[in-house]
Order: C-alpha cells, then sequence, then structure tokens
C-alpha cells in the first residue's frame, strides 16, 4: 500500500522504492507566478483529497545547460516550482535526524530532480533526507525596486518553516535538522547561520566546495539590475520586469556583454587583470569567470542577510549550529585545463597577475606543479574553495563553535585524468550513488565503492549525531580528514597555502 502523510496543506501520496517511502513534488509554497512574483514566498493553499506525489515537481526557470559531462540536470515546466521531496525509511517512525538539501548551480541554475539527488541511501540508512528547490537567477536574487531582496534565501527559510511544521509527519525530528549543500548549496547553507528568520529551524550545517565567505554587498546586485533593465527597456521595479515571462528574463540576462553592471564576474569585478570590457581580451580565466554581470548570489541586505555569514560566525552571533566544511582538492582542475589552445606567455602572466600571485606564490606552486594551466587551476582552486574553506573553518573553531574539516583528494581518471579531484566530484560518493545517470562521466568507469561507504556514512554520521568521525578542528589543533582511497587523518594540511593567501 503506497504510503500516506497529513501536511498542513493537505495529504500526501508517495510510493515505495527499495524499501523507502519516497515523496516527491510537495509544494512548500504558492507557485511563485502573477500577483505572488518577486514577492517573498507565502503557503501553498490546502487541497481537498489526496495529493499524489510520485513524480519530480516543476524546476526554476534557469537557462539550459549544454554541459553534458557533470551533474545530470533537468528541466520540468511548470509553475510550481517550490516544491520538495522527501525521503523517509518510516513515515511512521519517529525522532530521526533531518537533512535538507540545497542544491548547486551558482544560485543560476539546477533543481532537486536531479538523479544525483535522490535520497535512497540517506533514508535506508535512518535518515528523512529532503531535496529542496528554490527560485534561481533574477526571479531569485536579482534586487528590484519594490520587491523584496534575496528571494531565494526566503525561499529557503519557507522550505525549512514547511519542514519544522511537517517533517514529524515523516518520521523526522524537527529540533534535529542538518542543512547541507555542495558548491551554492555549500553557500547557501552558511548563508542562513546570518538569516535571523532562520532561528531555531537548522541546528547543523554541511558546506561542500561553498567557497568565498565574503558575501557581496547589495550595491553590485542593483547594479546588474539596471544594467538588465537597460536591456529591455524598462525600469528596474517588480511592476516593469513582472510583464516579462521568467523565460524572457532568463534570455535577456544571458545576452548581456561582458562587463555590463559590475563587472564580468572576475574577484575585483573588473576584466582581467583590471581591464574594463572595452579592453577585454579572450584568455584562459575565461574558462572560469563566464562572461556577464555578476547579480546571482545571496546579498548582505541588513535585514534578510543580517551581516556576513562570515563575520557572525566569527564573532558569535551567527545561529548556534556544529560545522562540517570542506572542499576538494582540484576544484577548477577540469575548468581550466579544458582551456583550448596553448597558454603564451604574455597570457600566463596575465593570469596570474589578475590572481594576485605575487613571487612567492608563483614558487610554491611552479616548483609542484608543472604546466602552466595547471598552476591556474590551483591557484584559483585555493583561493576561491581551500583557503576561503579554511578561514571559515578557522573562524568557527576560534569561536567555539563545533567544525569538522575535510578535503576530498581522490582523483577521478574521467577524461584522460581532466578532472582529476574536481569540482562535483564528491557528490555520488557522499550519496552513495555510484550507479546514477552521469556518475561514470565525472568518476570514471570503476569509482572505488570504498570511497563512497566511508564518506556516506560520515554525512550520515554528522546529521545524527554531530560527529563525522574524526576529531574537530580546533584553534591549536587541525584535524582534517582527506578523503582518499584509502582515508586518513591529516594535521593542518594547508597551512602553506593558507600563509600564503594570508589576506583573503
Amino acid at each position: 500500500m503506497d504510503p500516506q502523510v497529513v501536511t498542513t496543506s493537505g495529504r500526501v501520496c508517495g510510493h515505495w522504492a527499495g524499501g523507502v517511502a519516497e515523496f516527491l513534488g510537495i509544494p512548500f509554497a504558492a507557485p511563485p507566478s502573477g500577483g505572488l512574483r518577486f514577492t517573498a514566498p507565502v503557503p501553498p493553499s490546502p487541497w481537498d483529497g489526496v495529493r499524489y506525489c510520485h513524480a519530480y515537481g516543476p524546476t526554476a526557470p534557469q537557462p539550459p545547460s549544454d554541459y553534458t559531462e557533470g551533474v545530470p540536470e533537468p528541466l520540468i515546466a511548470g509553475e510550481d516550482c517550490l516544491n520538495l521531496n522527501v525521503f523517509t525509511p518510516d513515515p511512521g517512525a519517529a525522532g530521526l535526524p533531518v537533512l535538507v538539501w540545497i542544491h548547486g548551480g551558482a544560485f543560476n541554475g539546477g533543481s532537486n530532480a536531479s538523479p544525483w539527488y535522490r535520497g535512497t541511501t540517506f533514508a535506508r540508512d535512518g535518515v528523512v533526507f529532503v531535496a529542496v528547490n528554490y527560485r534561481l537567477g533574477v526571479e531569485g536574487f536579482l534586487p528590484l525596486d519594490g520587491a523584496p531582496v534575496n528571494l531565494g534565501v526566503l525561499d529557503w527559510v519557507r522550505a525549512l518553516t514547511w519542514v519544522h511544521d511537517n517533517i514529524a509527519a515523516f518520521g523526522g525530528d524537527p529540533g534535529a535538522v542538518t542543512v547541507g549543500g555542495q558548491s551554492a548549496g555549500g553557500q547557501a547553507s552558511v548563508t542562513l547561520l546570518a538569516v535571523p528568520a532562520a532561528a531555531g529551524l537548522l541546528h547543523r550545517v554541511i558546506d561542500m566546495s561553498g567557497g568565498a565567505v565574503a558575501w557581496e554587498p547589495v550595491e553590485p546586485a542593483r547594479a546588474a539590475a539596471r544594467a538588465l533593465a537597460r536591456r529591455l527597456g524598462v525600469p528596474p521595479t517588480r511592476e516593469a520586469f513582472s510583464a516579462f515571462a521568467p523565460e524572457e528574463l532568463v534570455a535577456a540576462y544571458g545576452s548581456l556583454d561582458p562587463g555590463d553592471g559590475s563587472g564580468e564576474g572576475n574577484p575585483d569585478g573588473q576584466g582581467s587583470d583590471g581591464q574594463g570590457a572595452g579592453e577585454r581580451r579572450p584568455g584562459p580565466l575565461d574558462a572560469i569567470f563566464a562572461p556577464g554581470p555578476k547579480g546571482f548570489n545571496p546579498v548582505n541586505d541588513g535585514e534578510v542577510v543580517a551581516r556576513s555569514p562570515y563575520d557572525m560566525i566569527k564573532d558569535g552571533s551567527a545561529h548556534p549550529a556544529a560545522l562540517l566544511v570542506g572542499a576538494t582538492a582540484e576544484e577548477f582542475n577540469e575548468a581550466v585545463r579544458a582551456w583550448p589552445g596553448p597558454l603564451g606567455g604574455e597570457e600566463y602572466e596575465r593570469a596570474l597577475r589578475a590572481l594576485e600571485a605575487g613571487p612567492e606564490a608563483r614558487r610554491f606552486y611552479e616548483e609542484r606543479i608543472p604546466a602552466g594551466l595547471e598552476v591556474l587551476a590551483q591557484i584559483l582552486t585555493d583561493r576561491i574553495f581551500r583557503v576561503p574553506t579554511l578561514r571559515l573553518t578557522e573562524a568557527a573553531a576560534a569561536a567555539g563553535r563545533p567544525v569538522h574539516a575535510y578535503e576530498v583528494r581522490w582523483r577521478s581518471p574521467a577524461r584522460d585524468g581532466m578532472v582529476g579531484a574536481g569540482h562535483c566530484v564528491d557528490l555520488p560518493f557522499v550519496f552513495d550513488n555510484l550507479d546514477a545517470e552521469g556518475v561514470g562521466r565525472m568518476c570514471g568507469p570503476t569509482p572505488p565503492a570504498v570511497l563512497a561507504r566511508e564518506m556516506h556514512a560520515a554525512w550520515v554520521a554528522f546529521v545524527a549525531s554531530g560527529d563525522p568521525g574524526w576529531p574537530p578542528y580546533g584553534e591549536h589543533d587541525h584535524p582534517t580528514w582527506i578523503f582518499d582511497a584509502p582515508g586518513r587523518l591529516a594535521h593542518a594540511p594547508l597551512a602553506e597555502e593558507g600563509r600564503l593567501w594570508r589576506d583573503l
């Protein structure tokens, strides 16, 4: 018999799959359409009878991805995109730990419908797993006059409120909620620690490859909104933008010229090497910083997001929550090494200047890494992911917050080793779903099952108890688990990189 649960909006019917009860596409908010576009999310309208939740719900409007080698990203049409999926071992259970998963995608793409985010293995191991959608891109993160800022963040809060009010009916404990995600989802999870409205809704946080901890002020995003408004020929207001279909806004934003609004996306907000858009020349950094203005990320607006989450963690004012924080060792490996053509000396020097790699940093990397593209890839990895992750870990430990650190160093052989320990390579291991669609393209034909068992078990243990199985990172002692085949405990493995980039 199919499992049924009564939620605050009505009865839902799921189905059993592999001994796990799945409820797919449950709305946690009303569709953000019509008069509800560019507004804070509101609860869904109640329904009569039974709502059958046997298929994934609509995905948020987003540009189609032409990248077929990474996380599979289905696009499902429909307005009711603010939905979530629940995987539970037993709706009749009580007090099970909960993991709420926020997907990545640069706040501009992705969804909870990816086969890589299927929560079956977590439910199999006693966790109630919830994967949420949220508004993306223009609809979720571009600040407009007359509209709340950080609508995507408000969607996360609305989803967590739904979990708080309903998860006990699925066997979960609303007092034991971990929020986790990878890439943008990792940033989202940490950001919620600085969101006043999320108080009491989360108790642990997992940040996988969230990277930079210096969250943006509002003005660069407003500049991007003005640039898009100029392209559309309208003012940057909720009323004017609501006249366009979501697909039109997605297309218009994607057509903006490099440097429109607030820079092309390089760390300094300028073109490569500080050049303006008119002077910009194609170069290897284009494989990393996609041309186009900023605007797709949470911003420190002082209301929805009170202050920089990093600053609030550092001074102890963020919501109390234990942390599991880490990255892969070669996040930018594939993105840079896939750059076509040779890397000339002038281009290499210009890239190093743009990355503020001085003589000491150059010696450190060039003595260890043979080729120019690989040097750039590692510098980018360290500047944007590994060292900011280290800073976040240090800040949490110094504030007396429980924090466990890890790094993924297993190197995928896929695409002649180009993937390596790259961005997203850890996802199939955390979910222990090495047979999911597309995993072979990322992890090669025979990814080590022992690593999947180890990583997945560590995540389950952290969700259940706050202890993934190795000592917490301390202010003076820096144990860090290295996920490889086999794994091992290291002490201060990024000490030298942290010293080189001490100003990050």
